[in-house]
This record gives structure tokens, sequence and C-alpha cells, in this order.
């Protein structure tokens, strides 16, 4: 953007019929005019607003834990789904804001997230496929199973021996 308005300046001051040395003291002053706006105008508004967003989440959180300690309700694959989505809530939130990808252009979101998005699906396929492979190991090894399923042998009591 700073070059942008570097040009255009110096468009306009060869119109105007202004030197190069003119030029430089216009834009060190413009460079220190967008220095003190820029330092002098930091807004916490947004900040404020993603941190009381992130508290709430978390106290709903906590909340339907309690009450699911307490009363079983609600069960807890439907308390697992809810905690996803709202994880996912929290994600949204702290990306945005603390990483500055809400501000950014749409193909820079789209090279974080895609990737994301990726890894994410990596991460449950392989797990699917580790499940596979147990369930199919439990299935057709027969030595494993007896390994893992076998009672455990409790030791004969000896006559003439207190326990």
């Amino acid at each position: 953007m700073g070059i942008r308005i570097y040009l255009f300046l110096f468009t306009l001051n060869i119109f105007a019929g202004r030197g190069p040395a003119d030029q430089n003291k216009i834009c060190m002053s413009e460079q220190a005019t967008t220095q003190d706006n820029a330092h002098g105008s930091f807004d916490t508004k947004p900040i404020w607003r993603t941190f009381w967003i992130l508290l709430g989440i978390t106290l709903v959180e906590i909340t339907l834990a309690t009450i699911h300690m307490k009363t079983e309700f609600p069960p807890k694959y439907v308390l697992n789904g809810i905690y996803l989505i709202l994880t996912c809530a929290k994600a949204f939130y702290i990306i945005a804001e603390f990483m500055h990808l809400r501000h950014e252009i749409k193909n820079m979101i789209m090279t974080i997230a895609v990737p994301a998005c990726l890894f994410i699906w990596f991460i449950v396929a392989f797990l699917w496929d580790g499940a596979s492979y147990n369930n199919l190991r439990n299935r057709y090894d027969r030595h494993y199973a007896e390994k893992i399923m076998a009672p455990k042998e409790v030791p004969a009591e000896q006559p003439g021996k207190p326990q």
C-alpha cells in the first residue's frame, strides 16, 4: 500500500512541476504522519470482545461438564459433539483476532485454512485406519485374542496355610 501511495504522490509532483528533492521531503513528512497515527489509534475493543466471547464459550463448556457429572445429562456422545463445535468456535476467534487472520485477504486465509483442514483429515484418517487394524487383529489373530481375552487364573488355596 505504501508503494502505491509513493508512486501516486510522485506522479502528482511530476505533474505539479516539483523536483525529486521536494519529493523526498513530502514522502518523509507523509511517512511520519502515518506512523504517528498508527501508534496513537490502537483500538482494544476487538480484543476485549474476543476475550468475552472466549470466556463465555469456556463457561458454557464448564457448565455443561458440571451438569453432566451430577445428572448424567446430556449423554456423553452429545456432549462430545457440543464440545467439538464450541472448540472450533474458540479456535476461529483465536485465529481470527490474535493471529490477525480476520483482516487478511481471502487468498491468505485459504493458504492457512486448507492445509489445516487437510491436517485434520490426516489425523482422522490415521485414527480410523488404526482402529480398523485393531478390530481386524482382534477378529483374525487367535493368539492375540486369546492372550487378551483369557481369564486370569486365581491361585488355588493350599490346605493348612492361612490367608
